[in-house]
């Protein structure tokens, strides 16, 4: 047995999961962190997909339609066993896992730090499959307030845990690329609904019946798939030494790009302004795009209605039951070309920062997404889709790019030591704006709808506030600056904090030297389990998208 060090929280020298044990030898290959992290958010990420369940759950009962409680109120559905759930009330398992994300990945930063990548990705594979399983348990007894627990409690922890599992490790891994590194790792959260939407589509259909529409099985199968990928994931974590960094590489220097060469402490990071203004950027950038995906299908719909089908005249309102089934499956095509850019965005953005900086890159998430969003409801009153849909792409993948800029800006900011715990304060943003950006959408969609506005115009006037969030984040980012020396550690400081990882280091051959960073065997293979589902999730994307512009 091992003891648990009553110091760090973590368990003594025998314990596979720890992050003493997972320090690199000469000869790893820092290429196959990326797909490790690829293998956790993959999964995770299927938390944007997980619409794909809610109306087979409404008809749960009902199978072939919904079957309503007596009682239709929110408490009377969380227990009720013989009745469907309503649409809104299956949401809010969304809702719930977005906060937990961020509350969790805050609450446990700090821990996360102490104990590595290894055991987080541990425990928040636990978590997150976890969660399918009990809510395969809510299903089959038909208990919605298990589903709550399951995928929004539970699983939102394993997303807060999993999400930011990684950051800190690729940061220090990829010292030289760490806007690269980060959009490699955090590209997958955006991918991980393209491939689980068409997955869960093809479970649900092979396992439903005349008695069953086939979710709690395929939450079972899901959750097993999820947890053996995830665990494939946190056993190839591997940690520098302490004071590792690729052969051959020096340091910039700090009056470039904004990158320091201190650490502050996570205890001091909120009281400098630069986390604060930092975290406006990022709320501000998310509650814009969240806001869009949140209303993206009904958006396409209700803006060209019949022209999406070859009957430019006929508006959302007129069309009928069939053709309303065609353009709604065209809009589906839609959502997931937004998911495609999402994830292509979180690579590009993430690895251009590395050439501008954090600060320009920021810069042209703002003032191209400004125009854009204050030029869309002029290409909507155009009748030009492809000019609609392009900007909503390149609004989408600033979205995604925002994300996985965030960490390497964090990391300039305020060095490597604690930024993966920093990062997991500021995804509260994440919390914030997951709340406010979709609530404010379809607050002004409905008001406007109210009013007597036409469903083509609704949106105008959503897209114009949506622009003006980026105004403020536009002044928000301009108003960046170094942090003061005040707040940076001492340097004796930061060799105490490294002294155990530099002991284990030393015993394993040093600090330089390990490997060249090259693509070898090993580093293929494990890029290969990563990117097949990647690519069959794009054509599959790809697939469904051209009807757009049939």
């Amino acid at each position: 047995m091992t003891a648990i060090d009553a110091r760090t929280g973590t368990l003594g020298a025998a314990g596979f999961l720890d992050r003493e044990r997972i320090v690199a030898r000469p000869g790893f290959n820092r290429w196959l962190v990326p797909p490790a992290a690829l293998c956790i958010h993959l999964c995770i990420g299927m938390s944007y997909g997980l619409s794909v369940f809610w109306l087979p759950l409404t008809r749960a009962i009902g199978i072939n339609k919904f079957d309503a409680c007596a009682d239709d109120s929110m408490l009377s559905e969380l227990f009720a066993s013989g009745c469907d759930w309503h649409f809104t009330n299956l949401v809010i398992v969304f809702t719930i896992g977005i906060v937990l994300l961020g509350l969790s990945a805050a609450a446990f930063g700090g821990w996360v730090e102490r104990v590595g990548p290894r055991k987080t990705a541990f425990v928040a594979a636990l978590c997150w499959a976890g969660g399918f399983v009990i809510s395969a348990l809510g299903v089959y007894v038909h208990q919605l307030w298990i589903i709550w627990l399951g995928l929004g409690f539970i699983g939102g922890i394993g997303l807060g845990l999993g999400y930011i599992s990684p950051v800190s490790t690729l940061v220090k891994w990829f010292p030289d690329r760490r806007g690269m590194a980060t959009g490699m790792a955090i590209m997958g959260f955006g991918g991980g609904a393209m491939i689980g939407s068409p997955l869960a589509n093809l479970l649900m259909n092979y396992y439903k019946t005349s008695t069953s529409v086939g979710v709690w099985q395929t939450f079972l199968t899901m959750g097993a798939i999820y947890f053996v990928f995830m665990m494939g994931g946190a056993f190839l974590y591997r940690v520098p030494p302490a004071n590792w960094r690729p052969e051959g590489w020096t340091p910039p220097a700090a009056t470039k790009a904004m990158i320091t060469s201190g650490n502050v402490h996570l205890n001091d990071a909120h009281k400098t302004p630069q986390f604060w203004l930092i975290w406006l950027v990022l709320c501000l950038n998310v509650s814009a795009g969240i806001g869009v995906l949140a209303v993206a299908s009904p958006m396409l719909q209700e803006i060209f209605g019949g022209s999406l089908i070859g009957v430019p005249d006929i508006g959302f309102s007129k069309l009928d039951p069939d053709q309303k089934a065609a353009i709604a499956t065209i809009a589906a095509g839609f959502v997931g070309l937004l998911s495609l850019f999402n994830i292509a965005g979180r690579i590009f953005w993430a690895s251009l920062s590395d050439k501008i900086g954090r600060k320009t890159t920021y810069f042209i998430f703002f003032a191209l997404g400004i125009v854009l969003y204050a030029l869309a409801p002029s290409f909507a009153h155009m009748g030009s889709r492809a000019l609609f849909v392009a900007a909503m792409c390149v609004i989408l993948s600033m979205y995604g790019g925002g994300f996985a800029t965030v960490p390497a800006y964090l990391a300039d900011m305020f060095g490597t030591q604690f930024v993966g715990a920093i990062h997991g304060r500021l995804l509260t943003a994440w919390s914030a704006a997951g709340v406010v950006g979709p609530l404010l959408v379809a607050y002004i969609r409905d008001a406007q709808l109210r009013a007597g506005v036409e469903r083509a115009l609704a949106y105008d006037r959503t897209l114009y506030i949506l622009a003006s969030l980026l105004v403020i984040g536009l002044i928000c980012n301009a108003l960046v600056r170094p942090v003061a020396s005040k707040w940076f550690m001492s340097e004796e400081d930061v060799a105490a904090l490294q002294a155990r990882a530099a002991t284990t280091a030393s015993g394993s051959g040093g600090s330089y030297g390990i490997g060249k960073g090259t693509l070898d065997g090993k580093a293929i293979i494990a890029w290969l389990v990563v990117g097949i589902p990647i690519l069959w999730g794009v054509w599959k994307t790809l697939d469904s998208a051209v009807a757009i512009f049939r």
